[in-house]
């Protein structure tokens, strides 16, 4: 993604009729995360599984009153988050006044080295579904959760009818490589954790064959600048997973959740 992008995300993106690119699909699909998540309404957030912690970069350009902590198990892509936090350069915001002032936490998703009641908000964007297990990642969010604290996840999804087919899939059992949690699991994972579920959207349509879909379009532009960093069998792989990517997308065998979820007292 980063190679197509030419950005520092790593999420799918989301699509509609205004989408130009898969880096505007990235960040529409951040800003669409915060509105769920009410960061607005926000003082302390946990990002789990933050990546190089672009998203974090946006939010805090959008709602300077945050404080993020941005938390990851890969100690590189934390190293590379510290480098793009501090230069002030963001190809997904147009100017930073200053260095964002984002936290960097090296550690699991499913043993957070916080206070209880530490956040306002957890929020996991594409990443959730290589935590596991899930059933623990679920109670450290609940631990550190305030009070009526939401966590907000974004996570592909996969019909427990085709299991199978997912190791059939190529780039998203690249991307995928952890876990293939079912709806059904997580949502009783969390109801049984201490949680209520306010709000599910289902967005594979906007996701996954739209992506497909731009690849195969513009794949003679995009080709070249993979081949610099990969060998042409990599492009080759990667074109027929996005033919598979759609057509399983279409199928119902695989979709996308957006989901928020309220601790209870």
């Amino acid at each position: 993604m980063q190679i197509a992008t030419g950005a520092n995300m790593l999420n799918f993106g989301y699509w509609d009729e205004n989408t130009s690119d898969p880096h505007h699909a990235q960040i529409k699909l951040c800003k669409i995360f915060s509105k769920m998540a009410e960061l607005e309404n926000a003082r302390d957030i946990l990002d789990i599984g933050s990546g190089f912690s672009e998203p974090a970069i946006i939010w805090q350009s959008e709602y300077p009153h945050l404080r993020v902590v941005c938390s990851d198990i890969n100690s590189n892509q934390l190293k590379f988050a510290k480098n793009l936090l501090a230069s002030r350069i963001c190809p997904s915001v147009a100017s930073l006044a200053e260095p964002s002032s984002a936290d960097l936490v090296n550690s699991s998703a499913t043993k957070l080295p916080f206070l209880d009641k530490s956040f306002d908000r957890v929020i996991a964007l594409e990443s959730a579904q290589h935590f596991k297990p899930f059933d623990r990642f679920v109670t450290e969010s609940r631990r550190v959760l305030k009070d009526k604290g939401l966590l907000v996840l974004a996570i592909p999804v996969v019909s427990k009818s085709f299991q199978l087919e997912i190791f059939k899939l190529g780039i998203l059992s690249f991307t995928w490589s952890s876990e293939h949690y079912e709806f059904m699991t997580i949502k009783e994972t969390v109801t049984k954790n201490g949680f209520e579920i306010l709000q599910v959207e289902f967005i594979g349509s906007k996701v996954f064959a739209p992506l497909a879909n731009y690849y195969i379009k513009h794949r003679e532009h995009l080709r070249p600048r993979i081949l610099q960093k990969y060998p042409n069998f990599v492009e080759k792989v990667l074109f027929k997973s996005m033919l598979k990517m759609k057509k399983v997308s279409e199928s119902g065998i695989i979709d996308y959740v957006l989901l928020k979820c309220r601790s209870k007292n």
